[in-house]
């Protein structure tokens, strides 16, 4: 059984420093992983992304993250992924990460993800260029989460985004702004791929649980959602549980 930690929506400003740090010196007695789900920061800037550098760096378990939006706003995810790659947390966009656990493999595939809403109510590539742009890029980040799942040979796979995959998670949130949270692109992602579990942040007043249409177990790990420093999975190839 592979025990995975996943926690999003941290929004670490400079303020914040040592806040989550004393909750993960201890993690590997937990998990065997820690998936950061996007929102890292609160406004993308490298002071802040410095700040996640220092809380989640050194750990006793790999780091594994990918950004968020508002890991975006100062424009500057290029420099941020370097920063934290450099303080030895794997950040993803469409790249995968391996582990060997306990005789077990474990693979994580990782993108940011965008809007553009869900089935029977969603967006599409019609119309004036902004729209057209808008779900262009939701399906270039899933045909990339795509890619990256489909690229693993591992015991277990998991999906990690920032945006949600399915609306099951979204349920709290306002009706109206499903399709900036989310697409189900992502979902079609993860079911083609033999994936077995999709984690996501995004959605402050959404669900934890829900399953994309192939039946994948789909956990929103936004920190309000969770209201801890991060929860634990554990995941068999045919097994998810909550522990």
């Amino acid at each position: 059984m592979i025990r995975i930690a996943a926690v999003g929506d941290v929004h670490l400003g400079e303020d914040a420093r040592g806040r989550m740090r004393p909750a993960l010196e201890k993690l590997d007695e937990h998990a065997d992983v820690l998936l950061l789900a996007g929102d890292l920061t609160r406004h993308g800037t490298l002071d802040e992304a410095q700040v996640v550098a220092d809380e989640f760096s050194g750990l006793p378990v790999p780091v594994v993250a990918v950004l968020g939006n508002h890991d975006h706003h100062d424009d500057k995810p290029d420099e941020i992924t370097k920063l934290l790659r450099d303080a030895g947390i794997s950040v993803l966009e469409g790249e995968t990460a391996t582990f060997d656990v306990d005789g077990r493999t474990l693979g994580v595939a990782g993108v940011k993800g965008f809007g553009g809403g869900f089935a029977g109510k969603c967006g599409s590539a019609f119309g004036e260029p902004e729209m057209k742009a808008f779900i262009r890029h939701t399906c270039d980040i899933a045909e990339r989460l795509q890619g990256a799942l489909a690229s693993l040979d591992t015991d277990v796979k998991v999906a990690l985004t920032h945006y949600a995959p399915v609306p099951d998670t979204l349920r709290g949130e306002p009706p109206e702004i499903y399709p900036f949270l989310g697409s189900y692109l992502l979902g079609e992602a993860i079911d083609a791929t033999g994936t077995h579990l999709a984690v996501h942040g995004h959605a402050h007043f959404g669900t934890e649980h829900g399953m994309t249409p192939g039946g994948v177990r789909v956990r929103n790990v936004a920190q309000p959602i969770i209201r801890s420093a991060y929860t634990v999975y554990c995941v068999e190839p045919s097994v998810v549980e909550v522990v």
